[in-house]
Parts: C-alpha cells; sequence; structure tokens
C-alpha cells in the first residue's frame, strides 16, 4: 500500500500527505448495533428525527417521537431484528451483505482500475457512519469521491437523505475532496438483467409455476408522489423493464407497496392486503414475491415480507408462497454496480 510522503518541493516540516486516489462509497440505509432496547432506541431516534424520512414539523413531531414511540417501538421493531439477527457474527444481515457487497466490487475495481481507487461502505443510520468513511477516505489521499447510495429507485427519504448526510460529511473536511454521486439506476440494463436472471433461476428451483409474481416495493405516503418525488413513477418503470425483459404478460406480475407507518394514506396496492386479497377474491393460491427497491435483504424483507406478509396470504387461503431473495451479493448484482460505478468515474480514473 502506498505510504503518505512529504511532498518533493516542501520543507522537512511540511505534512504528509498520502498519494492520490478516487474513492468508492457504498452508502445503504443502516442497521442497529444490537436489537436490544437501547441500540433499538438509538437508531429509531436518529432514523426517525429524519425530516427526510418524517417531514411534520419538530414541535409536532418530536414530543409523539420521544414520549410514546420511542418508548414502546424498540420493543416491537427488537423482536423482529432479533428473528433475523446472526448472533453468531453479531450483526443483521444487512451489514454482512453490504459488507460482502463492498469487499466484491473492492476486488473488482481492482482488476479494473489497480491501486487508483479505494472501495467502502457506510450507512445513513448507525454504524459505520458516513462522517467516519469519508473522513478516512480523505486521510487515505482520496481527493475525489464517488457517493453510491444503493437504492435503484430514487426516493427523497433513501437516496437524498444520504446524499444530504456525505454533503455533511464534505463540510466537516479541511481538505475537501471533489465529490459526485450516482443517481438512481432503476432503468439501467444491468440492473434489470441481474433482477430478471434471479427471478428466472428461482422459478426454475420451484415445482410449480406461481400464478403470479408480486413486485413489491417499499412504500412512501402518496402526499411525496403529490409533491413531485419519482418514486412510484421509478418503481413502476423497473417493473414494466422486468416483465419486458422477462417476456411475460402484464397480468403476470402486479406492483405493490409494503411498510406503511402512521396515518396518512400511503402508496397503493399495499402488499400485505393484496396477497390476501389476490389469495382470496382472484384464487391465485402460488404466488412469489420480489423486491426490486432493496438492494441486500433485511429487515423489511427477510422479517416483514417472508414473516407477516406470508401469513397474511395464507391466512387468506393461500398455498405457496416464494420469497425471492434481494441481489445481495450474486455474481451479477456486483457485476451490475461495477458497471454503474465505472459509467460514473468517467474521467475520474483510466
Amino acid at each position: 500500500m502506498n505510504q503518505a510522503i512529504c511532498p518533493r518541493h516542501a520543507p522537512a516540516d511540511h505534512p504528509k500527505i498520502a498519494p492520490s486516489k478516487t474513492g468508492i462509497l457504498l452508502a445503504n440505509l443502516g442497521t442497529p448495533d444490537n436489537y436490544t432496547y437501547w441500540p433499538m432506541r438509538r437508531y429509531l431516534n436518529e432514523f426517525l428525527s429524519d425530516q427526510r424520512v418524517i417531514d411534520y414539523p419538530k414541535w409536532k413531531w418530536q414530543p409523539l417521537l420521544q414520549l410514546i414511540i420511542l418508548t414502546k417501538r424498540p420493543f416491537s421493531s427488537g423482536k423482529a431484528y432479533e428473528s433475523i439477527w446472526d448472533k453468531a457474527r453479531g450483526e443483521s444481515p444487512l451489514m454482512t451483505i453490504t459488507r460482502n457487497q463492498s469487499e466484491k466490487i473492492a476486488a473488482e475495481m481492482d482488476n479494473r482500475f489497480g491501486e487508483q481507487v479505494m472501495v467502502d461502505f457506510c450507512m445513513r443510520y448507525g454504524n459505520p457512519s458516513t462522517i467516519s468513511k469519508v473522513r478516512e477516505m480523505v486521510a487515505a489521499g482520496c481527493d475525489r469521491i464517488l457517493f453510491f447510495p444503493l437504492y435503484p429507485q430514487y426516493a427523497g427519504a433513501t437516496t437524498a437523505t444520504a446524499n444530504d448526510q456525505f454533503f455533511r460529511a464534505l463540510m466537516e473536511e479541511k481538505r475537501q475532496p471533489a465529490a459526485r454521486t450516482v443517481a438512481a439506476y432503476c432503468d439501467h440494463p444491468s440492473y434489470i438483467e441481474a433482477l430478471a436472471q434471479s427471478v428466472e433461476k428461482a422459478y426454475a428451483s420451484f415445482e410449480k409455476r406461481p400464478d403470479l409474481l408480486v413486485v413489491s416495493y417499499h412504500g412512501m405516503p402518496k402526499r411525496y408522489l403529490m409533491e413531485g418525488d419519482p418514486y412510484h413513477c421509478q418503481c413502476q418503470k423497473t417493473t414494466r423493464l422486468l416483465q419486458e425483459r422477462l417476456g411475460w404478460g402484464k397480468t403476470e406480475l402486479r406492483t405493490t407497496f409494503q411498510s406503511q407507518f402512521g396515518p396518512e394514506d400511503w402508496l397503493r396496492p399495499y402488499t400485505v392486503d393484496e396477497v390476501a386479497r389476490l389469495a382470496k377474491e382472484d384464487g391465485k393460491k402460488n404466488i412469489a414475491v420480489v423486491a426490486p427497491a432493496f438492494s441486500s435483504d433485511c429487515i423489511e424483507t427477510l422479517e416483514e415480507i417472508n414473516e407477516e406478509i406470508k401469513e397474511s396470504f395464507e391466512h387468506a387461503g393461500g398455498e405457496t408462497f416464494h420469497y425471492i431473495p434481494c441481489l445481495n451479493d450474486s455474481a451479477e448484482h456486483i457485476d451490475a454496480l461495477s458497471n454503474i460505478i465505472a459509467e460514473n468515474l468517467g474521467g475520474w480514473v483510466k
């Protein structure tokens, strides 16, 4: 590894400077440090205090959050996290998968660009923090940083808040690097191809072809759509491109939205209600569910889809429920993410 040195024409007491590099910083949502009460409360407080996520006025929202929600919710959320927690590693699946993605992308970037680049990952909420990783990259000599929020579809509550935190981190640096952010990649050919291959592989392993593929995305208040957030449109586009790539008819896929929170009307149809309706009213007794908005399996997929939503389907008379895992650190996904990174590094590396 290249060591920091004193610049050639500088005086002997000049601070040592690391050789120039380009940093690639992957960013995911985050995870609590543990599923017990206080780690869960700290994590939920940071997440639910983000006004990109909950945009109510602070004077109205914070008393409710601090006095009621954060008194009770760490217990229920902690129980959900405990059901998926990797106790041997002492971490959530999201942390394990994001680390694996980072390591595999680092190997691919080394193959393509050598020591010109440095790859790492951070979390918007919890650890490792965005600020700490930006600081490490700057100290390592990164005078350019490509920041990559791992959200295929843009939303203010995901992509934008990750970018916000990245810019806040830059504000703290004495020697601020040049910066780029990677745009949403909901329609990138490599991403659609990886998604389609994951569906095809899963279907090939099923004894019986499902009656329907439910394409479930994380939800958001409908009001955000009306205020200009493009998330809903980008989700619909991903489903359409997936359907076209698979060569299926429009009736073989259904777009739904999950993870509703609070009293507002959210994007519909709600996944948990729709799977029950499909079983009860439409006679769809054998379904598969895929979650293209998540780059890694996490609490919303492993616990919510594979437990809560599955239970809703079965209670309504559904018989066979298949969850198709996220792309995670599959070779196809790493290739897609690496292609997107390479495109965004244009002019920065050879």
